[in-house]
């Protein structure tokens, strides 16, 4: 586990709760994306599982499959047509996702639950195939929901089932540094501070 995920907010689990999963009434929602918390982490430039800071440069997403197969067929001159709301992330923390994430990782894994702002429902397959993909760019707007554009594939790493990430992962959790960036306390358990900070924003 990336340290910067380490330090997340658990469910009751234990589990780490991303930085864009919403919690009501003191539980995380796993299965909903939060539009507040994905809008900040968009205009501040953080990463959407962990909520600290992404350096200028490339950003990741973990992709599955018509997704992964086209911006493979594509190569490194890929730029999405259609926005899409998966928010980027460090590259250690999408590995990590695409590990551990039950319907990141496998092809065959359904949805537990309808998600509140991506286009899946209960039951919904992931379908075959995946990657976690790093763009050189990457643009957002925001109308009801944050949407976004990713462009110039820098990596492409293919998987089948999630756990094949798994070396890259242990790699680059090695290669990171054991102090960890404090996530804004609006990004951890606190949904009433996300949503003022969202609200802020768009009074400015």
């Amino acid at each position: 586990m990336p340290p910067l995920v380490a330090a997340r907010p658990r469910d009751e689990r234990g589990y780490p709760v991303l930085a864009i999963t919403p919690w009501v009434d003191g539980v995380p929602r796993f299965a909903s994306t939060g539009t507040a918390r994905t809008f900040i982490c968009a205009v501040e430039r953080l990463c959407s599982i962990c909520g600290t800071p992404m350096a200028p440069g490339p950003v990741w997403r973990v992709v599955a499959g018509a997704e992964a197969d086209a911006i493979e067929a594509a190569g490194p001159g890929f730029r999405n047509a259609a926005p899409t709301v998966e928010a980027p992330g460090h590259r250690s923390c999408m590995l990590y996702a695409a590990v551990t994430c039950p319907y990141l990782a496998r092809p065959t894994a359904r949805r537990g639950a309808d998600a509140s702002v991506v286009e899946a429902a209960r039951g919904d397959k992931r379908g075959l195939g995946g990657a976690v993909v790093g763009f050189a760019e990457m643009d957002h707007r925001y109308a009801d929901v944050m949407m976004f554009r990713f462009g110039k594939v820098v990596e492409f790493l293919r998987h089948e089932n999630g756990e094949e990430q798994l070396p890259r992962l242990i790699a680059a959790v090695a290669g990171e540094s054991t102090q960890v960036t404090p996530c804004p306390a609006y990004l951890l358990s606190d949904e009433e501070a996300a949503d003022a900070r969202f609200a802020s924003y768009l009074t400015s």
